[in-house]
């Protein structure tokens, strides 16, 4: 079972993806900000990261960029979930490490199918190494 660490900083839409993600059968950390997601990272070990853009104390950028530069954390996904959906957020998004960027709103069933399709991919490139 695959372990998901949301960071997110709003707790409805935390929670939201929280109960879609455990009703897709992931196990799931959370982290309220920024700085909490690197964190949790280090302690927890994800085989993913869901992250918002727009967070406080650090936001999902800044803190994409500091796992990345971790050696034990630059091989975990990143995938960012914002309602910032303009062609240079999403750039930056990408640039700053992230294996995708999914937009809000989102249809929860969606969200876990993305979330799968992430881990699939990262699996098989890791396997064809």
């Amino acid at each position: 079972m695959s372990k998901i660490l949301i960071a997110e900083d709003e707790r409805d839409i935390r929670e939201l993806v929280n109960f879609s993600l455990q009703f897709g059968g992931f196990t799931v950390v959370q982290a309220a900000n920024g700085a909490e997601a690197v964190e949790q990272a280090q302690k927890e070990r994800p085989d993913l990261i869901l992250m918002d853009v727009r967070m406080p104390k650090m936001t999902g950028y800044e803190a994409c960029r500091q796992m990345k530069s971790m050696p034990e954390l630059r091989d975990i996904p990143v995938v960012f979930l914002s309602a910032k959906g303009q062609e240079s957020e999403i750039q930056t998004g990408l640039e700053s490490g992230a294996e995708e960027y999914i937009l809000k709103p989102f249809a929860p069933d969606e969200l876990v199918k993305q979330v799968q399709a992430v881990l699939d991919r990262v699996a098989a490139r890791r396997a064809a190494r």
